[in-house]
């Protein structure tokens, strides 16, 4: 049986390019950090968790939610294949028990925040924002689509920043967590415009802080699907 089983839906991306050097204290051992066509990609992702269960068991008031993260991409060598994966550097969600069961059992970086969304729709085009509250200031992402559904195109950025299928948490020095995460191919909606009103430093350390005048390379909204989780192993380096 799948460790979690959910549905992500409506996934806003704002990719940021960075210089490599700058996560390299937080690579997993036994990973390496994945590039497309030469750029290092942080994301800034916000989506809706729906239908969640844990062990098959739906928790109340734990079923449908937000979460926030942001994240970047490694891929690891195993059985003459590359496994592409993430690791976030921090997630928010509005549930202490989502952040205590991640925390506690998969190592993760979950963070509780008050946390709010909303969906707005017009003849033209659909608005998703997903807004938290850290250090008493609300943050926001919003981001404006249209309505027609396309495909992800194969070997494009978007298939690069969506298609990562493995979860990597850094335990110690020597020591990995790996969990696979199952969905199909997610269609997405066209990008109308975007705004982000967030202090990169405060809710994710000075390393970050240097985002506060960066600007996304580019936005997606990933329209999403069922999803599992897997249970973790561990990976010694």
């Amino acid at each position: 049986m799948s460790f979690l089983t959910a549905e992500w839906k409506n996934l806003a991306l704002l990719n940021y390019e960075v210089d490599a050097k700058t996560l390299e204290k937080y690579v997993p051992p036994g990973t390496e950090i994945d590039i497309w066509n030469n750029k290092c990609y942080v994301s800034l992702v916000g989506f809706m968790f729906e239908n969640t269960k844990v062990l098959g068991i739906k928790v109340p008031f734990h079923i449908n939610f937000e979460e926030v993260n942001l994240r970047f991409y490694v891929k690891r060598f195993e059985n003459g294949e590359w496994k592409r994966g993430v690791v976030f550097i921090k997630e928010i969600v509005p549930k202490t028990a989502i952040t205590f069961i991640a925390n506690t059992l998969y190592n993760e970086h979950y963070q509780t925040n008050k946390m709010k969304h909303s969906v707005t729709d017009n003849e033209k085009s659909k608005t998703f924002v997903y807004q938290w509250k850290n250090h008493n200031k609300w943050n926001s992402i919003e981001i404006e689509t249209g309505k027609k559904e396309l495909e992800i195109e194969l070997n494009s950025e978007a298939e690069f920043i969506t298609e990562h299928y493995f979860g990597y948490t850094k335990y110690d020095n020597n020591t990995t967590f790996e969990y696979e995460v199952t969905h199909p191919r997610w269609q997405q909606l066209p990008i109308i415009d975007y705004k982000i009103d967030l202090d990169f430093e405060d809710n994710y350390g000075k390393d970050f802080a240097f985002l506060n005048k960066s600007k996304p390379v580019s936005a997606f909204l990933a329209i999403g699907s069922k999803i599992t989780v897997e249970n973790k192993k561990k990976i010694k380096s």
